[in-house]
């Protein structure tokens, strides 16, 4: 089901360009997060593919040791995306106002997305324009944790819980025929803080909803 108008309200409307216009060079997340992302991606990407990074920044979190022969990025920091050591190209724009990528269909292997679906206003759209892109069989990683920027986020995320948010996604490959095969992984952090050794659970969760888009064998 389509999000309700309300759900798609942020409590900052101001321009997402200007809310992005200065470089974050920081990471979102814990280190246990991105060990398991990168664990992740080294499981299910496949060298000498095509990759897209969407809503990427100056990290990509890809194994170093894996070779791709194209990733594109995709975010609305340009100083960010030029940092980024990963990409081979990249493009700067607002998907809250245009959701259609400038790529060709069905181009790309795999589309990856950290930490950011919170963000979208339209996923369904985004959702669609990633299948667009995927060739038959390719897969789409969707990742995130409990953060978030609460003044940016939509309020179906900012209401939800964290299993709530994981059906949220779910349902945003649902909204879209020709995703199938639709997969999650949940785990606590790797990495201990120090509220852990006095008991208290720490670090950030990780979760991932991954999906493929149908071939001909499915």
């Amino acid at each position: 089901m389509p999000l309700r108008p309300t759900q798609r309200t942020k409590l900052d409307d101001m321009d997402d360009k200007l809310f992005y216009e200065h470089p974050r060079f920081v990471t979102h997340v814990d280190e246990g997060f991105i060990q398991q992302l990168t664990l992740l991606y080294r499981e299910r990407l496949k060298p000498q593919t095509r990759i897209f990074d969407l809503m990427s920044s100056w990290v990509s979190h890809l194994p170093q040791e894996m070779e791709f022969n194209h990733v594109e990025g995709h975010g609305l920091n340009e100083l960010e995306l030029e940092r980024n050591p990963q990409l081979n190209h990249y493009f700067v724009q607002n998907l809250n106002q245009n959701p259609q990528f400038p790529l060709k269909e069905q181009d790309f292997d795999a589309v990856l997305n950290c930490v950011s679906v919170q963000y979208l206003q339209y996923p369904e759209a985004v959702f669609s324009e990633m299948h667009r892109i995927l060739k038959p069989g390719g897969v789409a990683i969707i990742s995130f944790s409990n953060r978030m920027f609460s003044q940016k986020a939509i309020q179906a995320w900012r209401d939800g819980t964290e299993k709530s948010r994981v059906e949220l996604v779910k349902s945003y490959f649902t909204s879209v025929p020709g995703f199938n095969r639709i997969e999650v992984i949940a785990r606590q952090s790797t990495v201990p803080n120090l509220l852990q050794w006095i008991g208290v659970a720490g670090g950030d969760p990780f979760y991932a909803v991954i999906a493929y888009r149908s071939s001909v064998n499915d």
